[in-house]
């Protein structure tokens, strides 16, 4: 019996609590009209937890370059290794890359 209620629980409140109400506004949005480098990568997080992995991609391209890198730096903190420095230069210059690229793309469609 118990061990229902901690597996039934956390369903009934995510059917009742949604991640979406406790999203942050852009504020530079709200301010000047205009989307700016972040936008899209909170929603863009949440669609790959439900697993929505190809909306995630549209919504925020850059979102699975930002998870490598995070799990990269997160792996390095235990493990160090001879060309870690170069791979996370490349990995944070990518991840820019992507980010700067597809805003472009957005603002100018």
């Amino acid at each position: 019996m118990a061990c229902n209620l901690f597996i039934h629980l956390p369903m009934m409140l995510f059917n009742y609590i949604k991640p979406e109400d406790f999203m942050l506004p852009c504020i530079n949005k709200q301010l000047f009209g205009m989307e700016c480098l972040g936008c899209g990568i909170q929603r863009a997080t949440l669609l790959v937890f439900k697993g929505d992995f190809v909306l995630a991609f549209k919504t925020y391209p850059a979102i699975y370059a930002l998870i490598l890198l995070a799990l990269f730096l997160i792996f390095n903190l235990f493990i160090k290794f001879k060309y870690d420095e170069k791979l996370k230069i490349a990995l944070i210059i990518l991840s820019v890359g992507i980010i700067i690229i597809s805003y472009i793309l957005k603002i100018t469609n």
